[in-house]
């Protein structure tokens, strides 16, 4: 059978051979036609005899492409070991070989120069300038690419060149090539270019030359180059003391985003720069002016027509966002005067996505109002009582941090019934959320809401917020936002001082919850009893929660009684002995009692399982007390006995440990 089982498959077998003998000639052909002819071979092989230089200058002499790219990667390391011979005689053919070369070789002498310069391994200034001359021949490249490239190397150039030659070389092709006429890429660059020239002049220079230049290109019908030239206006308002901030503000309302965002990055960067002097106040009141007109950018002119995804609405998104930096610019204490009403403004925005910016902001700004925090009372109720539940949701992020400055650090508080107003808004703003769809906004809300047990009295806070937070635990059917208003109870009775609100309030939960005629209420103690362990401390949980919770062992219904069986290991964990012996025994009895007597078969099985853990541990704990009574036995022996009699005693010694250990085995199976 073997035999004719072969015979049977030799044609495939031969076929797929002949497959496998065609692919493999089929990959062979490239490799043959990339071999190189013995032609090719003689133009690519060097003598051996010549030096580094001499190499150099052969390859790019006589050599192909591929040899030039290398040679002219290499050119940094031939400085380093010959920069007199290598400027005098390889950069020279470099030169020629870049005249209508490709813009590999054009990179490749880009990076190679600017190595040279940033390294500084130039000895005297003629070789910088030798590179000057190359990179200005090159600089308007019709590559993009390859222009940008010697764009880099001109500027790391500019640090090693003199004031001289920069003003002889460099600055008079920048004032032809910065006209309308030339191509939008030379603009560029002489933006660039600028921005770079002007730490190396003094302010006389730059005032006189570079500025009227710079105010030019400003005003480029091509946004590009604004763009450019603002983010350059940064050095030259330090070299000239801010004289372009009337230029900034100008470009901080161009219509064109990129150029405003360029205008405030400079702004921003310039406003170390702004003193405590007169003119200084001028231009602080010109930018504060200025962000004022950005904060109702839209509504003035598009009067009740809004548009959520307009410009003008992004612009005032952005006010909202920025609202903190610029109160630390104008200093809180002038905040009244000169941001109150653009913030108030703001946060009784139109648009929803305003208001909700503010919302997300409005902590930071209460921070930095510090004392002065009643000036923005108003438009914290505005937020709180808002209709969006987008612009509540972005307020409850951050709102304790909110209310800690608000409850603890406002002055005057109470005067004017403010504290009373501000309750009411918390409460109406709980309810509104309570009625809509956003449980998790709910969830969040009461999660919030926990801090007012540090930041109010418990008078306030047992006379508003208990009673609201207990018919959420009782009436509300969401499980994650009863969970929560779980918590928040117990963190209420945790921090209240008062002990007969405390008992009062635990009361209210036995006999509301744990003693409820709805099932659902007592499912509801045993999540109370879940968070009150993490919560409070052992013996304060252990005198007030665990006993109505082990009373439920009796509930007819069986989901509480399972849930109660799902508790009971972290009712056990509560116990320390011997204080809380009785405790334990109670705890014990419960579970005898379920196991002789339920019938729901998934309160059967976790009972056993959490029979079964005990037994385990208490299988652990003997066998912990045999290992230390078997070291101790074998200590003593040791001092006692002879050594022949010390190993008749170990052995049995292991002989009752053994038999110790497998009855209580057989006891746990």
């Amino acid at each position: 059978m073997f035999s004719s089982r072969m015979t049977l498959n030799q044609p495939s077998l031969l076929y797929g051979h002949l497959e496998d003998l065609q692919e493999l000639a089929f990959i062979e052909r490239p490799i043959r036609r990339s071999l190189k002819t013995a032609e090719e071979i003689d133009q690519l092989t060097v003598d051996e005899d010549l030096n580094d230089i001499e190499r150099a200058v052969y390859l790019l002499s006589v050599g192909q492409e591929v040899q030039r790219v290398s040679v002219i990667s290499n050119l940094p390391s031939l400085v380093r070991q010959n920069p007199a011979e290598t400027f005098r005689r390889v950069v020279p053919k470099v030169r020629e070989v870049l005249n209508g070369s490709g813009a590999e070789i054009q990179l490749a002498a880009a990076a190679s120069f600017l190595t040279i310069l940033q390294d500084d391994i130039i000895l005297i200034h003629t070789h910088t300038y030798s590179i000057l001359k190359t990179v200005l021949l090159h600089l308007n490249h019709r590559d993009p690419v390859v222009s940008s490239a010697w764009l880099e190397t001109l500027l790391s150039a500019i640090n090693a060149l003199p004031k001289e030659t920069i003003k002889q070389e460099v600055l008079t092709p920048l004032l032809y090539q910065s006209q309308l006429s030339h191509p939008l890429q030379a603009r560029l660059a002489s933006c660039r270019i600028l921005g770079k020239v002007a730490c190396k002049f003094d302010s006389h220079i730059v005032k006189k030359e570079l500025l009227p230049l710079a105010r030019s290109l400003c005003q480029d019908v091509e946004f590009e180059v604004r763009a450019c030239m603002c983010r350059q206006l940064e050095s030259i308002a330090r070299a000239t003391g801010t004289e372009l901030l009337p230029e900034l503000v100008e470009l901080a309302g161009d219509e064109q985003s990129s150029v405003r965002l360029a205008a405030f990055d400079t702004i921003i960067n310039l406003m170390e720069m702004i003193d405590s002097g007169e003119s200084a106040y001028d231009q602080k009141g010109q930018l504060l002016q200025r962000f004022k007109a950005l904060c109702v950018a839209g509504p003035q002119i598009e009067g009740n027509q809004t548009d959520g995804n307009n410009e003008s609405t992004l612009i005032r998104c952005n006010c909202c966002f920025n609202f903190p930096a610029m109160v630390v610019f104008a200093e809180s204490a002038h905040f009244l005067s000169a941001l109150y009403p653009s913030f108030s403004s703001l946060c009784c925005d139109p648009e929803v996505s305003v208001r909700r910016s503010a919302a997300a902001s409005f902590h930071q700004v209460v921070k930095l109002l510090s004392s002065d925090v009643q000036v923005v009372h108003k438009e914290l109720l505005a937020l709180l009582q808002d209709d969006a539940l987008e612009v509540l949701d972005a307020l409850m992020t951050h709102l304790e941090e909110t209310l800690e400055v608000v409850l603890s650090k406002g002055e005057n508080l109470m005067l004017d019934n403010k504290l009373s107003e501000l309750l009411s808004a918390l409460l109406l703003a709980e309810q509104k959320v309570g009625c809509s769809l956003r449980w998790r906004l709910h969830e969040k809300l009461l999660q919030r809401y926990s801090c007012l047990a540090r930041l109010l009295s418990g008078e306030l806070l047992h006379q508003s917020f208990t009673p609201r937070i207990f018919i959420i635990l009782t009436t509300n059917k969401v499980l994650p936002v009863q969970k929560e208003a779980a918590r928040t109870f117990c963190t209420f009775l945790r921090y209240n001082r008062r002990q007969e609100q405390r008992q009062e309030m635990m009361e209210r939960l036995i006999q509301d919850l744990a003693q409820g005629r709805s099932y659902w209420n007592r499912l509801r103690f045993l999540d109370v009893c879940e968070m009150a362990t993490e919560i409070f401390s052992r013996k304060y949980f252990n005198n007030h929660f665990l006993i109505p919770a082990l009373e439920l062992v009796h509930d007819p219904v069986a989901n509480v009684r399972y849930k109660l069986c799902q508790l009971l290991p972290r009712l056990r964990s509560s116990l320390r002995l011997p204080a809380d012996k009785q405790l334990l025994q109670q705890l014990e009895f419960c579970v005898q009692k379920l196991l002789c007597r339920e019938k729901d078969k998934d309160v059967v099985a976790t009972i056993r399982k959490f029979q079964k853990k005990q037994e385990r541990d208490l299988l652990d704990q003997k066998k912990e007390k045999e290992e230390i009574l078997l070291l101790e036995m074998v200590s003593l022996s040791l001092l006692i006995f002879s050594p022949v009699h010390c190993l008749f005693c170990l052995n049995d010694i292991c002989c009752v440990v053994r038999n110790s250990w497998s009855a209580n085995r057989v006891k746990a199976n």
